[in-house]
């Protein structure tokens, strides 16, 4: 939703519902084809302000909970060929600001935190939607989507294929697709 439409979402603090939530990402693999990933444990509070451009989000992703469907290549994003868990088992997103793109649409800024090092990481953001639920309590959704370099988080594994290109890019892109529960105040 860009600012152009009417934000219907009431102004408090939002928890990350996990159940109804999906945190993606996806690599090209051997510069041919995308593998696609989540992660399956997170958390975190997004809190709307009643001037929405003044609103924040913080989340917590379990970086041990990676799926991508294949045992084998999970357990090697957790190495410390990727992702190393065993020092880092957590990756942090701080929100820092929100602003309106001449577009019209919405951008995060934020703080990533990943294998020990922090960077800022925008965030394409829509709202998709408010309401009440079936147990008495309200809704929204929101969905994010951008990229990082993983190198600049110090991720360098090199896997050179012959004739050029490597086995995993260093662009990785992000998906956020987020409900959030209203706390009862």
């Amino acid at each position: 939703m860009s600012t152009t439409e009417t934000l219907n979402v009431a102004a408090g603090t939002w928890d990350i519902d996990p159940v109804h939530s999906e945190v993606s990402f996806a690599a090209r693999h051997m510069m041919v084809s995308k593998v696609r990933g989540r992660f399956t444990s997170f958390s975190g509070e997004i809190v709307t302000a009643p001037n929405f451009l003044d609103s924040t989000v913080t989340a917590t992703i379990d970086l041990t909970s990676v799926t991508t469907n294949n045992d084998q290549r999970d357990e090697h994003i957790r190495s410390s060929d990727f992702l190393h868990v065993a020092d880092f088992p957590t990756m942090t997103y701080r929100s820092t600001g929100l602003h309106v793109e001449g577009s019209g649409d919405y951008v995060l800024e934020g703080e990533l935190t990943l294998h020990g090092v922090t960077r800022s990481v925008p965030l394409e953001l829509e709202v998709t939607g408010s309401g009440p639920d079936a147990y008495g309590g309200t809704r929204s959704g929101f969905s994010a989507t951008g990229s990082i370099n993983r190198s600049d988080f110090g991720i360098n594994i090199s896997l050179p294929l012959d004739g050029g290109g490597v086995v995993v890019s260093e662009k990785i892109q992000i998906q956020l697709d987020i409900q959030g529960v209203l706390r009862a105040s």
